[in-house]
C-alpha cells in the first residue's frame, strides 16, 4: 500500500526504509541474470560474497551465497562469468541497501562458454598436457623462426619488424592460416605441421591479436592442444594480449603476452649481447689485471726476503760449515793415520825383536846339515860332514873336523 503522506504530516526515513523492505520482502524468490563482476571469499565465513552487475547498465548489486553452493559449482565462479542467479531479493533499512540472497547459480552465454573451458582445462590438466616438465627451453639463436598467423595481418607485422629489429639476421618461415571462425583450429594445425616437418626451423611462434573470448575460442580447441603438445618444435603462444588466456598458452612451451613479447622471446637483442660481451670482455680484463698484480705484488714481496735479495748468504753460511766440516774430517783423518802409523811401527819393531835374523845379528848363527836340517846336537854330525853355518851377512860352508859333547848342566842360553 502507498503511504499517506502530505507536507504537514511527511513519513519519517525509517518509516520509507521499512516499507521499501516490506515491499521487496513481498517479491519473493526470481531470476536474475547478469555478470559476476567480484567474488570474496573470507576465511572462517561459511558465506561468499559476490557483487552482481548488469552487462549494459551501471548497476550492481551485492549477492550472497553460501560456500557450499559457490563450492559445488565446476568449472569454478570466476570473476567475469556471465550467471544466471535464483535469489531472493531483500533490503536492509538500516544501511538502506538492497541485496541478493542466492538460492542457485547456472552459467549463462559467455560463462557457459567459459565452463566449457574450463572443463577442458581440467580434463587435459588430468592427462599432464600442461605439466612444467614437458616445457621445451627456447633456442638462444634460432637459425629460422616459424610464424603461424592470419595473412598481411598485425601480428605477422609486429612479430617480424621487432624480430629483426632485434637480429637483423633473423630468417622467418611463415605459415598462413585463418586465426578466427569454425577453420581457425583446423588451418593452425595444418600450418604447425608444415612448419614442424621442417628441420631448418628451431622454434614455432603462433600469433594472433586480441579479441573477445568467442574470436580466441579455437586457440582453445582440443585437437590443436594436443598437436601442440605432440610437436618435436618448441612452440610460443602470443594469443591476444595480457589478459587473454586461451588454453593454447597453457600448453605451449612458452606465453608471450603479446605477438610484440613473443618477438623479443624467441631472438636475443644484439644490442643488448654486445653490451653484454662488452661487460664479460671487461670483467675479464680487470679479473686478469687483478691477478697479475696479486702475482706480481706477491713475486716482489719475495724477491724482497734476505734470502732472495742475496741468495749468497745462503750459500755463504754452507760454505762455512762445509769447510768447518771438512778440517775436522781432515784432523780426524789425520790423527787416525797417526795412530795406525804408531801401530804399525810397534808392530814392526815386535815383529823384528822375535825375527831369527836380529838373533843372528847378535852374533849368534845356525848350523845346517847337508840335507839343510838344522843341526841341534853333535852327535847328528859325524867328522868330515859337510855343513853349512848361517849368519846375519850370509853361509859358511865347512866340513866337521870333529865333535865335542857339552855338559847337559850348561844353561840353554850359554851353550
Amino acid at each position: 500500500m502507498a503511504l499517506d503522506t502530505s507536507p504537514e504530516q511527511p513519513a519519517p526515513v525509517r518509516q520509507v526504509a521499512t516499507a521499501i523492505a516490506g515491499w521487496v520482502d513481498r517479491l519473493g524468490a526470481i531470476w536474475v541474470e547478469g555478470q559476476v563482476a567480484q567474488v570474496s571469499r573470507r576465511p572462517g565465513l561459511q558465506t561468499v560474497f559476490l557483487t552482481l552487475r548488469d552487462s549494459l547498465a551501471d548497476i550492481s548489486v551485492p549477492v550472497t551465497a553460501s560456500r557450499t553452493l559457490v563450492d559445488s559449482m565446476n568449472p569454478p565462479l570466476v570473476e567475469g562469468a556471465s550467471v544466471l542467479l535464483h535469489a531472493k531479493p531483500s533490503y536492509y533499512a538500516n544501511r538502506g541497501t538492497l541485496s541478493l540472497q542466492a538460492r542457485d547459480i547456472r552459467m549463462v552465454g559467455l560463462g557457459e562458454l567459459l565452463a566449457r573451458i574450463e572443463r577442458r582445462r581440467q580434463l587435459l590438466a588430468a592427462e599432464g598436457l600442461f605439466d612444467p616438465a614437458l616445457k621445451r627451453r627456447l633456442p638462444f639463436l634460432p637459425r629460422r623462426v616459424g610464424l603461424v598467423t592470419a595473412p598481411a595481418s598485425a601480428a605477422e607485422r609486429d612479430v617480424v619488424e621487432v624480430a629483426r629489429r632485434r637480429w637483423p639476421a633473423v630468417e622467418f618461415a611463415v605459415a598462413h592460416a585463418t586465426m578466427q571462425g569454425s577453420r581457425a583450429a583446423a588451418e593452425v594445425m595444418e600450418a604447425l605441421a608444415r612448419l614442424d616437418r621442417d628441420d631448418g626451423v628451431d622454434v614455432v611462434v603462433i600469433a594472433r591479436g586480441g579479441g573477445s573470448v568467442e574470436d580466441l575460442l579455437p586457440f582453445s580447441d582440443e585437437g590443436l592442444l594436443r598437436a601442440v603438445a605432440k610437436a618435436r618444435t618448441p612452440v610460443v603462444s602470443a594469443i591476444g594480449h595480457e589478459p587473454d588466456q586461451p588454453l593454447l598458452d597453457l600448453v605451449a612451451d612458452v606465453r608471450a603476452a603479446t605477438p610484440t613479447d613473443a618477438a623479443k622471446l624467441v631472438v636475443p637483442d644484439v644490442v643488448a649481447e654486445l653490451h653484454g660481451v662488452g661487460q664479460a670482455r671487461d670483467r675479464l680484463r680487470s679479473v686478469v689485471t687483478a691477478r697479475v698484480a696479486r702475482e706480481q705484488a706477491g713475486l716482489d714481496a719475495l724477491r724482497s726476503r734476505p734470502a732472495l735479495a742475496d741468495p749468497t748468504t745462503l750459500v755463504d753460511r754452507h760454505v762455512l760449515e762445509l769447510d768447518a766440516l771438512r778440517e775436522r774430517a781432515r784432523r780426524t783423518l789425520r790423527h787416525r793415520l797417526d795412530r795406525a802409523a804408531d801401530d804399525v811401527a810397534h808392530q814392526r819393531a815386535r815383529a823384528r825383536a822375535l825375527s831369527p835374523l836380529a838373533t843372528l845379528q847378535r852374533g849368534y848363527a845356525v848350523l845346517q846339515g847337508p840335507d839343510g836340517h838344522v843341526v841341534a846336537s853333535v852327535a847328528a854330525l859325524a867328522a868330515g860332514a859337510a855343513v853349512s853355518v848361517r849368519v846375519a851377512d850370509g853361509r859358511v860352508h865347512a866340513e866337521v873336523v870333529s865333535t865335542e859333547s857339552s855338559p847337559t848342566d850348561v844353561p840353554e842360553e850359554d851353550a
